[in-house]
């Protein structure tokens, strides 16, 4: 998350001793600019302000070397999320905590009572809206209150099965003929479903542990399931990892007694067989001991446990998953070839040798892949406490509705101040004066601009409680986007405002800072 700019100096204690606590904003509260990506942004018509340091004890920054910090900044470019990498057949994928979106104008869907907000009067606004729904594919349901996805890559792997599976279905049962594709078809939808129950079983899991999903997505080789948050104990962990395979491994059993009751060699026959023997595969795969995989989370867990840091257990998995994926792409093709895997001896150049590689390569970088994004997000955890509300919070100043906006600016210049919040003549606040809005107003017009055409009223989403820190205040700024928000003690008494911008700048500083 980008910063945008401002003073880096903390605050001298007192500075802090000083100020009152009437609803009057405290000297020292980061503006207004919601989250995007890190970019040069110059102050305006207030002399340069440093770069917010890191997050310090103080409540507030202060200008540095005695130049009055404005309010004013340029409004960075729009920032993206980032997005989870895909898995593969793994299933439970904790989902990287997001950066808030740096959004123009003001959309405010902020779900009332949500965590850490709201506190005080004022909140005027229209009504808070559900934030956006995660997207991913074509939506199929949402069991349990949970999103399920169907990716676009699915059909092209489905297509791919039905025309695999017709081609044995042909040497086994010629009779049905151009029937067998549908046979085919229906094999594939039912391998999916299987998929969708293995990924139901880490839902249910994470759910029962109190742990939000965000959505599952059926995809090209297989499913993930997009659970927001760490399990907090590696008791939790493993059985979140174990309960997938778990589920696939009951359903070859399911599948291996319903078997035994038809006749081998016809379609119900060859149906069973292949559930059977697809779920078994996705169980052990799934098993093997290396993230992004369940068995590397089972890993993970119990070097957690052994060693009381999750982090050595994230290390350790993620380079057994980077070594397995290379097992998968050297020994794979080698033991096709041989004959190993139950299949009839390859000869090497020929086109199943190539396919073989193809494949092996392809499971190889989801593996591979899926260990460096587990290292990543877990990096990014490790210092997610470090973002904290009352430390990136920047000084404001209470201007009333009227208040011309070079006059607002002439007293944020004097205070040090560098964002404004608009109050009643009760000083309850209205709303806050949009950054981006000061920036677009020519100089010579500000005496005869008032602040109030320039704000962006408050909702209950856009308050944020000063205690707020770490993925916690990541998810408030998510569900409601906005540029800044009030930033309100648990009395309801105004503290100061939060730049979005800031808290980017800080989140990408986090990711990039070694373990």
């Amino acid at each position: 998350m980008d910063e945008s700019g401002g003073s880096g100096q903390p605050r001298s204690g007192t500075d802090e001793a000083d100020e009152g606590r009437t609803g009057r904003p405290r000297p020292g509260d980061p503006a207004t600019t919601t989250a995007r990506p890190p970019s040069d942004q110059q102050p305006h018509d207030a002399g340069t302000p440093a770069e917010p340091g890191e997050a310090t004890d103080s409540a507030h920054p202060e200008p540095p070397d005695g130049t009055p910090a404005g309010p004013l900044h340029k409004d960075p470019p729009t920032g993206t999320d980032p997005a989870p990498a895909d898995t593969g057949t793994d299933s439970h994928t904790p989902q990287q905590p997001h950066a808030p979106r740096r959004t123009e104008a003001h959309t405010p869907p902020a779900p009332g009572g949500e965590k850490g907000g709201g506190g005080g009067k004022g909140g005027k606004g229209p009504a808070p809206k559900r934030p956006k729904e995660p997207g991913g594919g074509l939506l199929m349901g949402r069991p349990f209150g949970v999103p399920v996805y169907v990716a676009p890559s699915w059909f092209l792997v489905a297509a791919l099965i039905t025309w695999v599976f017709g081609g044995q279905l042909d040497r086994v049962l010629p009779e049905l003929g151009m029937a067998r594709y549908l046979v085919s078809l229906f094999f594939a939808v039912a391998f999916y479903a299987s998929v969708l129950v293995h990924e139901l079983a880490h839902t249910v899991a994470a759910l029962r542990f109190k742990l939000p999903v965000r959505r599952i997505q059926l995809q090209f080789f297989g499913g993930v399931s997009e659970i927001e948050k760490e399990s907090e104990t590696p008791g939790r962990e493993f059985v979140l990892a174990f309960v997938g395979p778990l589920l696939s491994l009951v359903l070859g059993g399911v599948f291996y007694l319903a078997l035994q009751t038809v006749e081998p060699g016809t379609v119900p026959g060859v149906l069973l067989g292949g559930l059977m023997i697809s779920n078994l595969i996705v169980a052990a795969f799934n098993l093997l001991p290396g993230l992004p995989l369940d068995g590397g989370r089972m890993l993970r867990a119990v070097v957690w446990k052994i060693t009381g840091k999750p982090m050595s257990g994230t290390i350790a998995a993620a380079w057994v998953g980077r070594a397995l994926a290379i097992s998968v792409l050297v020994g794979l093709p080698l033991l096709t070839h041989s004959g190993s895997l139950g299949t009839e001896s390859q000869d090497i150049g020929g086109m199943d040798t190539v396919m073989d590689a193809l494949l092996a390569a392809i499971l190889a970088g989801i593996i591979w892949t899926g260990a460096g994004n587990s290292l990543r997000v877990a990096r990014l955890r490790e210092h997610l406490p470090e973002l904290r509300a009352r430390a990136l919070t920047r000084r404001a100043v209470p201007v009333e509705t009227h208040t011309p906006l070079s006059e607002a600016l002439r007293r944020a210049n004097e205070a040090g101040a560098r964002a404004l919040v608009v109050v009643d003549a009760d000083g309850d606040p209205l709303s806050l004066v949009r950054e981006a809005a000061i920036v677009g107003v020519p100089e010579h017009r500000r005496p005869w601009v008032a602040v109030s055409g320039l704000a962006q009223d408050l909702t209950d989403g856009m308050r944020v409680s000063a205690e707020l820190a770490g993925e916690d205040l990541l998810e408030v700024l998510r569900a409601t986007p906005a540029t800044e928000y009030l930033v309100v003690e648990d009395s309801g008494e105004i503290y100061g405002v939060l730049s979005a911008a800031d808290v980017e700048k800080a989140f990408v500083k986090a990711m990039a800072r070694p373990s």
